[in-house]
């Protein structure tokens, strides 16, 4: 897409596409995030989008300047697809967990678009929802501000980076997946103790943890290291919380 556009106002198309639909920026993202699951990173295309919507491509400039600009807009759908499942509960540990891992479900969910976009900065509506209500999470739960949004950052970066590379994975033909398992069955279950004693020790282990996400492991250590940085916290404010398993919280 060019650098062309046209301004708000003017950007609902009155009559509707060849296909009898009438074109709108949620529809244009739908249809462009179905693509990318089908064909890859290719199917953002004026022509090719134009075609799936029956509309003819020049239309689309109505909604998007350009195709990174509708890459944003997809990023943002997904963030806006977590946020949409998720109810809080007001234990923060909770409360994050339960995000990060409709966060990463949402990645698997959508697997080529989630490796396209999960660097991406929308600066949109569901991903500036999305800092409010985890920052929001934080600061309740008594973290001081540098603290919060230290914890926030590695919070979604650890989301957004399993996220892409299980997606990754999942994206990949299965056949190429099957093998990479049976590596770990026919490779280090079998090298032995003599040379490699500790994989000969853990190979039963390895052969059973490593078929799976490390993400809901990954997302417990964080937040048991968080709410160590909280007791710590409470502890030199004088907080009897402090005095708590840190692993128990308490809420405002």
């Amino acid at each position: 897409m060019s650098e062309r556009v046209v301004p708000p106002a003017a950007r609902q198309r009155r009559r509707p596409t060849k296909q009898g639909v009438v074109l709108s920026e949620d529809l244009i993202v739908e249809t462009a995030l179905r693509l990318i699951e089908e064909h890859g990173a290719d199917a953002l295309s004026v022509r090719r989008l134009g075609r799936a919507l029956g509309a003819d491509p020049s239309s689309l400039y109505r909604y998007f300047r350009t195709t990174d600009d509708l890459m944003l807009a997809i990023a943002d759908e997904l963030i806006g697809r977590t946020l949409r499942t998720w109810r809080p509960t007001g234990d923060w540990r909770a409360d994050l967990r339960g995000l990060g891992l409709r966060m990463h479900a949402g990645a698997l969910a959508h697997p080529r678009a989630a490796v396209l976009s999960s660097y991406r900065v929308t600066g949109r509506v569901y991903e500036i929802q999305a800092v409010e209500t985890i920052l929001g999470v934080l600061r309740r739960a008594g973290f001081p501000d540098p603290d919060a949004v230290r914890i926030y950052h590695v919070f979604v970066d650890q989301a957004l980076a399993h996220g892409a590379l299980d997606s990754a994975s999942v994206a990949m033909p299965k056949a190429a997946r099957d093998a990479e398992d049976a590596v770990w069955r026919a490779t280090y279950a079998r090298l032995p103790a003599d040379t490699h004693p500790h994989i000969a020790a853990t190979a039963r282990h390895l052969v059973a943890d490593m078929a799976r996400s490390s993400y809901p492991a990954a997302l417990d250590l964080l937040l048991s290291a968080a709410a160590s940085r909280l007791a710590e916290i409470r502890s030199r404010s004088g907080d009897p919380a402090a005095t708590l398993d840190p692993s128990v919280t308490t809420e405002p």
